[in-house]
């Protein structure tokens, strides 16, 4: 019999919340009033599908777009350890493990670096083992979260050991000076993106209350690896991100999803959890199109978009730890989530027979 491994916990911190239109009121207005933006920045900002949103560094408060990238990645190690601190800890305590049980300790950010990192404080700090194995991913984006997922899950039925994912994500301190009007993917990142941490406790077997990890699958399209690009600059990370992100994202998504689930016996009508990363209004929409999903399959993911943002990597754990706390969670998820590459991830998560 094929072996498993279930998530048995999940737990998530956020720091401070803005509303969208205070931000773009009190910052962002003023921000493109030069280079002729402003209006086209509102309206990107108004049809974001962004209600609010949080930030380590909100620019309410400090203006970081003329930081260099070296001050930048100080303030992300400050920033990230007592987040992703916070995460793990509840993670733990929803899955009833104690962090020196703990064989792998995975981490992915792409929003910051530092050595030693945040696999080696949190382990210090949060009691780990010193015998823990860790991995840090980095600059996989928004779909890290599910081939992180993959290799914890992999670990703990491979070696019989409890392991953790975290993803911590902080792209407030990512702001870019305001440019143009030619510059609208800098305007559409800065109207969606926000900072979040989300972690997973994953064990071996299926006898706990949790979702199975059943397979995890990907496509990248190469061709389109310009259409999305995080690149390292003097001035922090600078998004690229591609209008035609969506029309890539229509091509492959629907036979992705077909066969996984055909390798389960399963059809996408018989999916009854949706967990899709909300990379934008747009993004959703082309989903639900091609998938021919009802109108609210994807309410948890237009829900966490709105109420968090675009949190990168840990979005798609927000939206499937949206999904679980309904009354009624469903039974069969499938986790979606896309970035560069251009790269799809698909996840396809069951309910153990303990859940609920």
């Amino acid at each position: 019999m094929k072996r498993t491994a279930t998530i048995a916990g999940i737990g998530t911190a956020l720091p401070p919340s803005a509303v969208q239109q205070d931000l773009w009121d009190g910052f962002f207005a003023g921000h493109y009033a030069a280079g002729g933006a402003r209006g086209l920045a509102r309206r990107i900002f108004e049809n974001a599908g962004v209600r609010t949103r949080q930030a380590v560094v909100s620019p309410l408060l400090e203006d970081v777009s003329d930081w260099s990238t070296e001050r930048r990645m100080r303030r992300y190690r400050v920033e990230a350890i007592p987040l992703g601190k916070e995460a793990v800890g509840r993670a733990l305590t929803d899955a009833g493990v104690a962090a020196d049980e703990l064989g792998l300790f995975a981490v992915c950010s792409c929003t910051g670096y530092a050595t030693p990192g945040l696999d080696i404080l949190l382990a210090r700090d949060m009691g780990m083992s010193p015998g823990v194995q860790r991995l840090f991913v980095g600059h996989m984006g928004c779909y890290a979260a599910l081939p992180g997922l993959g290799t914890v899950s992999d670990f703990a039925i491979a070696r019989d050991r409890p392991a953790l994912l975290l993803c911590a994500e902080l792209t407030s301190l990512h702001l870019q000076p305001a440019g143009t009007r030619t510059d609208i993917q800098q305007i559409v990142s800065h109207a969606l993106f926000s900072d979040a941490a989300a972690a997973v406790v994953v064990t071996p077997g299926d006898d706990r209350p949790g979702y199975a990890v059943r397979e995890v699958a990907a496509v990248t399209d190469t061709t389109t690896a310009d259409h999305m690009t995080w690149e390292i600059t003097d001035l922090g990370f600078r998004m690229g991100l591609s209008p035609q992100v969506p029309t890539v994202l229509a091509v492959h998504v629907r036979a992705l999803v077909d066969e996984l689930l055909a390798r389960h016996g399963l059809t996408v009508g018989e999916v009854d959890g949706w967990a899709v990363h909300p990379g934008g209004p747009k993004i959703l929409d082309v989903v639900a199109e091609h998938l021919d999903l009802g109108p609210d399959a994807l309410a948890a993911s237009r829900d966490v978009l709105a109420t968090y943002g675009n949190c990168s990597s840990p979005t798609v754990l927000l939206v499937l730890d949206a999904l679980r706390r309904r009354p009624r969670p469903p039974r069969h998820v499938v986790m979606l989530a896309f970035g560069p590459g251009l790269t799809l991830y698909a996840t396809l998560l069951e309910a153990s027979t303990l859940t609920g």
